[in-house]
């Protein structure tokens, strides 16, 4: 298998899911209406509602939602070959990821763009509601930790990185207030992007000066950093920094991408990786369980990805000028995504299979596999790091992304700063989803304590949105702070689908009432049936083999505590929701129709 196969068939999959099966979503299922205002313009305030041109949307919503997840989750589910991964992404992404990022904005646009706890509580009652509420705060702050951490592995030490990420803040906040004052969106654009541009060639520059020994920074102190900057973009009104950072950082996350297409047709690089390997039964230094259910908690972001659900219902929906633009930014974002993923699974699988074992198992255990490395030694001299045993799959990335560039003749002596431009590129991906998530977590947290304090339910209330913020900085800080990628990661993964589940759950609810034919509801029912029964089965067994095994690696009471309670919550929205389909079944076709207006 060659790598030009896979990312042409895969362009021509999802190009003709979005222009077939997004069309059909938009004109018969969601019944989208332009002539009807969206909440960015009837709750117009200028700082959380602000109608937005649908290709800056895109942007935020893209640079949100496509964090670590379709970059680390593809990487580490190589470990069963290039086939399980390749086909999950795409029956993933069209059937499931899709269908649920566009009918979770939609659904949430409905409710005047309030958040998925508040439009389940609407829809399926009070208890499905609290559930969702709390089943929202535990995933949004496992998952706001485990993004934080890879940004940990790949800013660590590296004053470039941190200077080429830190210095799109002030760029982005520029861009807003241009863009504010004067309307220019091209103009704002083009010299954000220079400024970015500039920015990120000179980072080489500053290493070894003094400002590169203020910016080679331990991952103990950007622990406090990361929350604290987090917070401000919670804090401050949406189009100042929030927006447009995501928007020009979506020019960076697609321009690499793009530039890694054009170097697979170039160089055209084999895939060495087999199509499944001897791991799909389990056992593997990468991943414990069998490919089944694995694949499928693993490759979240870039199939489908309950963190979606946060953006959908946070800050997106708030944003949007048209109806009609759910069909571009939700369900064309989420097929851009799955692209991502497809291509970091191509550079991963694009090393020898024994180079991405060494890089991503520790080596006392590489060593028990009995495969020697192939290419691993020279890319390590020529990047001018040890490569052995960096795990998490962010090294892995900017191995593979390198060992491609690389191969084309102008660029075979820039390895090292391919390296670094790739590491960076990672962080400011993922921090985009910081950005968004935090702002989001506030969101859920005015909404649910609002309930015990109504104040707080006003998002435009400036002591609601500090303390929100605090509080939501302060509790995925805290656990940043205390614990490591490997104790979080497929905790995250288990809880991430658990959410795609609830955004299908709402999605289908809505669905019933809204669409003209009750079978259209099946675009959920579907996702949604493989999905619960996948993450419930896979929580099951990582709390019986791992969380409360004492002799397991990843022994962790917490975890297993954490995952019993979210896969509660989980059923207890399951139970409430095939209550209320039964309820709308049976009732007259004339009451659903009310039921719209």
């Amino acid at each position: 298998m060659n790598a030009i196969t896979i990312v042409i068939g895969s362009i021509c999959i999802l190009m003709i899911a979005y222009r077939i099966y997004g069309t059909f979503m938009a004109a018969k299922v969601m019944k989208l209406n332009d002539t009807i205002p969206t909440p960015a313009h009837t709750l117009n305030d200028g700082k959380d509602y602000v109608p937005t041109n649908k290709w800056v949307t895109f942007g935020h919503h893209f640079a949100a939602i496509a964090a670590a997840g379709p970059l680390v989750g593809p990487i580490l589910a190589a470990q069963f070959g290039y086939l399980p991964g390749l086909l999950w992404l795409l029956i993933g992404a069209v059937i499931g990821g899709a269908v649920h990022d566009a009918v979770v904005l939609f659904a949430s646009m409905r409710k005047k763009g309030k958040s998925l706890s508040e439009v389940a509580k609407e829809e399926l009652g009070p208890v499905a509601g609290f559930c969702t509420g709390l089943a929202m705060l535990f995933i949004i702050t496992i998952t706001m930790a485990g993004l934080s951490m890879v940004v940990l592995h790949a800013l660590e030490n590296n004053p470039w990185g941190t200077f080429a990420v830190g210095i799109t803040i002030p760029i982005a906040m520029g861009v807003g207030l241009l863009y504010k004052k004067t309307g220019n969106l091209k103009m704002a654009s083009t010299i954000g992007f220079i400024l970015l541009m500039i920015g990120v060639f000179v980072g080489p520059s500053i290493q070894g000066t003094v400002i590169g020994d203020w910016l080679t920074l331990e991952s103990k102190t950007l622990a406090i950093i990361l929350p604290i900057y987090a917070f401000f973009a919670a804090a401050l009104p949406v189009w100042l920094l929030l927006a447009p950072r995501d928007y020009l950082s979506s020019f960076m996350k697609i321009g690499v991408f793009i530039a890694l297409i054009i170097g697979v047709f170039i160089i055209n690089p084999s895939i060495p990786f087999p199509a499944f390997t001897e791991f799909v039964s389990g056992g593997g230094p990468v991943l414990p369980g069998p490919v089944w259910p694995f694949i499928s908690i693993t490759i979240a972001c870039g199939a489908i990805s309950g963190f979606h659900a946060f953006v959908g219902s946070g800050t997106t929906p708030k944003m949007l000028n048209r109806w009609s633009d759910i069909k571009v930014v939700g369900f064309g974002a989420m097929l851009v995504e799955c692209l991502v993923g497809i291509m970091a699974l191509i550079a991963a699988t694009a090393l020898q299979p024994a180079d991405y074992f060494a890089i991503n198992s520790k080596p006392e255990v590489f060593q028990t596999l009995g495969m020697s490395v192939v290419n691993l030694p020279q890319l390590s001299q020529e990047i001018g790091l040890n490569l052995e045993g960096r795990t998490g799959g962010a090294v892995t990335l900017a191995v593979g992304m390198t060992y491609i560039f690389t191969k084309i003749p102008w660029f075979s002596k820039l390895a090292p700063y391919f390296f670094q431009f790739v590491i960076m590129f990672e962080a400011v991906f993922i921090l985009t989803a910081i950005d968004a998530g935090t702002r989001t977590a506030r969101y859920l947290i005015q909404d649910f304590f609002g309930e015990l304090y109504k104040p707080l339910k006003k998002v435009d209330w400036m002591p609601g949105t500090i303390f929100a913020s605090a509080l939501a900085c302060l509790m995925w800080g805290y656990l940043l702070n205390s614990g490591d990628i490997g104790s979080v990661w497929t905790l995250f993964g288990v809880s991430n689908q658990l959410m795609a589940s609830i955004g299908l759950i709402v999605g289908a609810t809505v669905i019933l009432k809204v669409a003209d034919k009750r079978r259209y509801m099946l675009t959920c029912l579907i996702p949604l049936a493989y999905l619960f029964v996948t993450v419930n089965y896979a929580g099951y067994w990582m709390v019986k083999n791992v969380y409360l095994n004492s002799s397991a690696a990843g022994y962790n009471v917490l975890n297993g505590v954490l995952s019993i309670v979210m896969l509660a919550l989980g059923m207890i929205i399951m139970i409430a929701a095939i209550k209320k389909w039964i309820e709308l079944l049976n009732a007259p076709r004339v009451r659903l129709e009310a039921m719209t207006n």
